[in-house]
């Protein structure tokens, strides 16, 4: 089974946030900025936003130190696996067989990070234009050269699982191989799901035209995507954004339009989730996972009854959660329920306009410089070395996502700035995970990585951290009950809905098992779900049966969404322990960020007195959002 932590054998849409790089003025120069094409419209409510600067990576899709590369790679693979293959286990037991396979592990991880390297800029590049034949073609070819040449690599782990558990555990007695401790007890988690190595090789040579395949359509399906509203032509993300809007009109208009241009391709999304869900269930089935989010936790290394608790207290909760929110809200319209397109929308009260870059750049830099000099530090050569792309442009991915690329290099974030409250803190949000990406580098490629769940914990501490700083300085009571009901809005977003998220993947791989669904029967179980979740306040209209299919989380990481839950009501806990921390806390907090893939998260979290396995722990962090909404309760 391949390791969850080695980029080599990653294809360059394993970018998260996952989730997801520009137009064609970038495709022959990545380091130049593209066009942006958000329109005069935006760049003046927003200032000039920034484009990434791709130089550090790769200066350009045709590169000459990019067939330079592929070369080396070619060449290591093929020597590692001529150097290693079919020799792990005997010179492992040899009195120097600590430090000959630490060696090995160390050739390994270069070959990793300059895989990394060249997946992530291809990946990058087509984050920022999905649509242009020339990037597309760039992208494919790259992952096609990444999947032939780490076949080669596909032994080393396999073998090293093999090996007698107490040959390892002497051979680690020496420093070198000692170094590489976390990494190798990570990776013998996999060992009960390995199989046969020639199965092993074909499941990843079919990768390319199996999943992965599916991937890359769903990402340029979503981007040619047009959606008509008032007569123009947009794509999904200023879409999206208009279900934000302050007019009612805009809102229904922007909800029927995506109702249209979904129920129009359901077909095609209903085949893409179909042919993936099945494609997880034979894996599944071969390695034998026995639940169809095992493989998920086990990549997590989270315990499946820790992410059942928190599911299920999630759910105990959602009436004094989203229920109740959404009710209050729906009295501030002046309302007895909300069309499901007025869910996000701005409050009655709140303040119009909006927000500059240089000024959301600065809310979140000050914030936190109040936490910690060393953190803000970090995040703001984000801003100054052009390591972000904020603007809206035909093609670019949707969403947000901060990319850690290789240790060797440095992370890059993505996002659709478009000036709303909503955009500062995915701001603080994805800096979070950049700041957390550049702190755990030191690591190497091989124990950089983290789990999604810590990773989580990260970014949405970072929002957390925006947000009380915001607060703290409104005296208006009316904006500052906007930007209360704004924050409980998000971590509805973030909690009720992402677990939302979750039952609605389980009941659909579940059902799957038995055969196809039809896109009607997708929607049904969608709607049972949001239903379930969103309360008797929001009143679910025709076309909301199709709003499952944007979502891309389903299908580049499948239960990869509990994850945000998992970080929000463990950042509230977090958080608590801040407010009433003697001095030091700033320093633990960043050496949990900067212990990387090291350490289990239970052990992290020790230092702050937290355990995650206590039954009562989720209903902490609940009732921190209960808390809030007790707030806005007494504030009409």
């Amino acid at each position: 089974m391949p390791p969850r932590s080695t980029s080599a054998l990653r294809k360059p849409n394993s970018m998260k946030s996952a989730a997801k790089p520009s137009t064609k003025s970038s495709a022959k120069s990545a380091a130049k900025p593209a066009k942006s094409a958000t329109g005069s419209g935006t760049a003046s409510r927003t200032g000039k936003l920034p484009e990434w600067n791709l130089a550090d990576l790769y200066s350009g899709i045709d590169a000459p130190e990019i067939a330079r590369d592929l070369h080396k790679m070619d060449a290591e693979c093929a020597a590692f696996e001529t150097d290693y293959k079919g020799k792990l286990a005997e010179h492992s037991a040899r009195g120097d067989g600590g430090p000959w396979l630490a060696e090995a592990i160390k050739r390994y991880e270069a070959i990793d990070d300059l895989a990394g390297r060249l997946g992530s800029f291809a990946g990058l590049v087509h984050a920022g234009d999905s649509v242009d034949p020339s990037i597309s073609k760039f992208y494919g070819d790259i992952s096609e050269r990444l999947t032939a040449a780490s076949t080669h690599l596909l032994f080393f782990p396999l073998e090293l699982n093999r090996i007698d558990d107490g040959v390892i555990e002497g051979a680690m007695q020496a420093a070198e191989l000692g170094h590489f401790r976390p990494w190798i007890e990570d990776l013998r988690k996999d060992k009960p799901y390995q199989l046969e190595d020639r199965v092993e090789q074909l499941f990843h040579e079919k990768a390319q035209s199996g999943y992965s395949a599916w991937n890359r359509l769903f990402d340029q399906t979503i981007s040619t995507l047009r959606f008509k509203v008032a007569g123009k032509e947009l794509a999904i993300e200023p879409t999206l954004n208009l279900l934000q809007d302050r007019a009612a009109e805009k809102r229904k208009a922007a909800a029927d339009a995506l109702a249209r241009t979904f129920k129009a391709n359901e077909r095609t999304f209903a085949l893409i989730t179909n042919t993936l869900a099945k494609d997880k269930e034979i894996s599944d089935r071969w390695r034998g996972f026995q639940d169809v989010a095992d493989s998920r936790h086990l990549n997590n290394r989270v315990e499946r009854e820790v992410v059942d608790a928190l599911v299920a207290s999630v759910r105990a909760a959602y009436p004094k959660l989203s229920h109740r929110y959404y009710a209050l809200k729906a009295r501030w319209f002046k309302k007895k329920k909300l069309a499901h397109w007025d869910r996000n929308a701005p409050l009655p009260f709140a303040a119009t306009g909006s927000i500059d870059w240089r000024d959301a750049q600065n809310m979140v830099l000050t914030a936190y410089r109040g936490f910690s000099p060393e953190m803000a530090g970090i995040a703001e050569q984000f801003f100054s070395q052009r390591w972000i792309d904020a603007p809206v442009r035909p093609g670019k991915a949707p969403g947000a996502f901060s990319h850690p690329t290789t240790p060797s290099a440095h992370p890059y974030v993505l996002m659709n700035y478009q000036g709303k409250p909503r955009d500062v803190m995915t701001l603080a949000h994805e800096l979070g995970h950049g700041v957390h990406q550049v702190l755990a580098a030191k690591n190497g490629a091989l124990m950089a990585p983290t789990p999604l769940t810590l990773a989580e914990t990260a970014s949405v501490f970072g929002e957390m951290l925006t947000f009380k700083r915001l607060l703290s300085q409104t005296r208006n009571a009316r904006q500052r009950q906007a930007l209360l009901a704004g924050k409980v809005e998000d971590m509805i977003n973030t909690v009720v809905r992402q677990i939302a998220f979750y039952s609605f993947e389980r009941a659909v791989h579940t059902e799957r098992k038995n055969g196809e669904l039809t896109a009607e029967r997708i929607g049904e179980i969608w709607l049972g779900v949001q239903t379930e979740s969103l309360g008797p306040a929001i009143d679910i209209k025709p076309g909301y049966e199709n709003f499952w299919m944007y979502i891309p989380h389903f299908i580049h990481s499948p239960f990869y969404v509990y994850a945000y839950a998992f970080g929000d009501c463990l950042v509230n806990s977090l958080y608590a322990v801040y407010e009433h921390a003697s001095e030091g806390f700033a320093e633990r907090y960043l050496a949990m960020l900067a212990a990387g893939g090291t350490k289990h998260y239970s052990e992290l979290l020790k230092p702050f007195g937290l355990d995650a396995k206590d039954p009562k722990f989720w209903d902490g962090g609940l009732s921190v959002i209960a808390g809030m909404i007790d707030e806005l309760e007494t504030m009409g």
